[in-house]
C-alpha cells in the first residue's frame, strides 16, 4: 500500500464535509475514493487499496473497464434517456444477452435489486391470483435472506435488524429456515403464491446451503403449483462460477431478479421470467421512468459480452472465477489452520467467499484495510470477499498475505484482555 504524501488533507476534508451533508445511513470506513482501475483503487490523498468488495460485487469487471467506458462514453454521446413509451435498441440488445444465456423469454428493466425484487412480488401475486386461485397472495421467504430496503423487501427479508422502526410492514410474508425443505413444505397453504430465495444468502455470511436443497425447494413448487423466485442480485452475473447460480444447482426458476454485476458500477436491475409468467404484467401494470435507459443498458450489454467471450487463452472470466475462488479457499483455509483460535469456518462458491470468525469481524476488516486490502464484515463476525471476476492469482495471494497478517494481529490479545 502507497502512503498518502504528508500535508495532504483531500479525504479529510471530503470526509468531514460527508458526514456534514448527508444522511447517517451507513457506516462508513474512514476512506475517501476517488480513482480506480482494474482490481484496485486510490483514495483522494493515493493511498492504493487492493479491492476485495468490488462495490459490493458490483464492478464484476473492476473499475474503469475500457471496453464498459467506451460503451458508456459512446451512447452518451447519443443518447442518454428516452421513456419507455419507445422501443430502446440497446435495451432490445441487452435483453437479447439475458435471454439467450437463462432460462426466461421475458426481461423487465429497473433500477436497482429492491426494484427488481418489488417487481417480482408484483408478478408472482399477479400471476397467481390470475392463473393459481384468487386467494393466493403470500411469499416464503427464508430467515437470514436479504431482498432489499422497501418496505416490501423489507418485509420479505429475514432479517429483523433491519425492520426496527418501520412498523407497520405489508402484510403477506412468511418465513422458514434456511437450508430446510421440510420447514418450507411445512409452510407452503392456500394462500401461498410464490418461494422467494437466494441461492447464497450474501448478508448473512455467504451461507451456501447444502447440495440438493435448491433441488428440494424446486420440488415443493412443483407439487405445490407455486413460483419459484430465484434472487440472484448478488450471486448473479459469474458471481459463483457460472452466469447465475442456479445453473450449478440442475433446476431453473420461474422467475429471477439481477443487479450488481450486471451494469459494472451503472444501476441497473433486471426482472427475468418465463413467457408464461411474462404476460400478465400487460401496459400499465408495471413501470419505470429510468429503467432500461439506452445509457444503463448500454454499459450492462458490454459488461455482460464481456463476461461471456472466451479469452485468448480459451477461458472466460466465468472460468477464471471458478478457478480464482478456488485459490483463494485454498490460501483461507491454509490460514484457517494457522489460525484455529481466531477461523471458524471458511466457505463460498467462485469469488462469492466468507470467513467466518469466532469473534467479531470488524477488526480484522479494519486491519486489513490499514493494510491496503478493502473486504467487508458481514453477519457481524463473517469477513467477506467479493473481488472482480478479473482478478488475477498474484493479486489473490496479496489479499491472502494481508489478511493473514490482520488475523495474526487479531490473535493477539490486547494488554485489557491479559
Amino acid at each position: 500500500m502507497k502512503t498518502p504524501s504528508p500535508g495532504r488533507f483531500l479525504s479529510r476534508q471530503i470526509i468531514e464535509e460527508s458526514e456534514r451533508v448527508l444522511m447517517p445511513t451507513y457506516g462508513r470506513f474512514p476512506v475517501a475514493l476517488v480513482r480506480g482501475r482494474g482490481c484496485r483503487v486510490w483514495d483522494a490523498d493515493g493511498t492504493e487499496y487492493l479491492d476485495f468488495l468490488s462495490g459490493v460485487a458490483v464492478c464484476a469487471l473492476g473499475h474503469a473497464h475500457p471496453e464498459v467506458t467506451a460503451a458508456i462514453r459512446a451512447q452518451a454521446e447519443r443518447l442518454v434517456h428516452v421513456s419507455n413509451y419507445f422501443h430502446i435498441e440497446p435495451q432490445v440488445r441487452l435483453a437479447r444477452l439475458l435471454v439467450d444465456h437463462s432460462f426466461a423469454d421475458r426481461v423487465f428493466f429497473c433500477n436497482s435489486g429492491a426494484e427488481a425484487n418489488e417487481g417480482a412480488i408484483k408478478l408472482a401475486r399477479k400471476y397467481a391470483k390470475e392463473r393459481i386461485g384468487a386467494g393466493r397472495f403470500e411469499i416464503v421467504a427464508m430467515a437470514g435472506s436479504f431482498h432489499g430496503r422497501t418496505l416490501a423487501t423489507l418485509t420479505a427479508t429475514g432479517q429483523e435488524k433491519v425492520k426496527e422502526g418501520f412498523d407497520p410492514l405489508p402484510p403477506g410474508f412468511v418465513h422458514v429456515p434456511f437450508d430446510d425443505a421440510a420447514a418450507l413444505e411445512a409452510a407452503v397453504t392456500e394462500k401461498t403464491a410464490a418461494v422467494l430465495i437466494e441461492p447464497i444468502q450474501g448478508e448473512s455470511g455467504v451461507k451456501v446451503p447444502s447440495d440438493g436443497y435448491l433441488a428440494a425447494v424446486r420440488g415443493v413448487c412443483d407439487r405445490h403449483g407455486i413460483l419459484l423466485i430465484l434472487d440472484e442480485i448478488q450471486t448473479g452475473i459469474g458471481r459463483t462460477g457460472t452466469l447465475f447460480a442456479y445453473e450449478q444447482c440442475g433446476i431453473v426458476p420461474d422467475v429471477m431478479t439481477l443487479a450488481k454485476g450486471l451494469g459494472n458500477g451503472v444501476p441497473i436491475g433486471a426482472l427475468l421470467a418465463t413467457e408464461k409468467i411474462a404476460q400478465v404484467f400487460g401496459p400499465g401494470s408495471h413501470g419505470s421512468t429510468f429503467g432500461g435507459n439506452p445509457l444503463a443498458c448500454a454499459a450492462a450489454a458490454a459488461t455482460l459480452s464481456v463476461i461471456l467471450r472466451d479469452g485468448p487463452r480459451g477461458e472466460t472470466l466465468l472460468d477464471n472465477s471458478l478457478r480464482m475462488g478456488a485459490h483463494l479457499l485454498a490460501g483461507l483455509n491454509a490460514i484457517r489452520a494457522k489460525h484455529p483460535d481466531v477461523v471458524a469456518d471458511v466457505r463460498g462458491r467462485g469469488l462469492m467467499i466468507g470467513l467466518e470468525l469466532n469473534r467479531d469481524a470488524k477488526p480484522v476488516v479494519d486491519e486489513a484495510l490499514s493494510r491496503g486490502l478493502i473486504a467487508n464484515a458481514a453477519a457481524g463476525n463473517v469477513v467477506r470477499l467479493l473481488p472482480p471476476l478479473i482478478v488475477t492469482e498474484a493479486e489473490a495471494d496479496e489479499a491472502i498475505e494481508i489478511l493473514d497478517a490482520a488475523l495474526l494481529r487479531a490473535s493477539v490479545p490486547s494488554p485489557a484482555a491479559c
